[in-house]
């Protein structure tokens, strides 16, 4: 893998660690809801989507 690669990911991790720390996670930890779920499900679930799809690009870039 390339070394371009492997930063961006060690980068997407660091992103991933303060996307996910109680307090920015706690910003969206209230009583309103989307669609029926909590905000705060909700945000972690769309982080961690976004999160294989960006994860996915740079492997699949490196695959080529």
């Amino acid at each position: 893998m390339k070394k371009r690669h492997e930063q961006k990911l060690i980068i997407l991790s660091i992103g991933l660690l303060i996307a996910f720390s109680i307090p920015v996670s706690m910003l969206f930890n209230n009583e309103t809801e989307i669609l029926g779920y909590p905000r705060l499900l909700v945000y972690i679930f769309s982080v961690w989507m976004i999160s294989i799809m960006i994860s996915f690009f740079i492997v699949k870039k490196y695959d080529e």
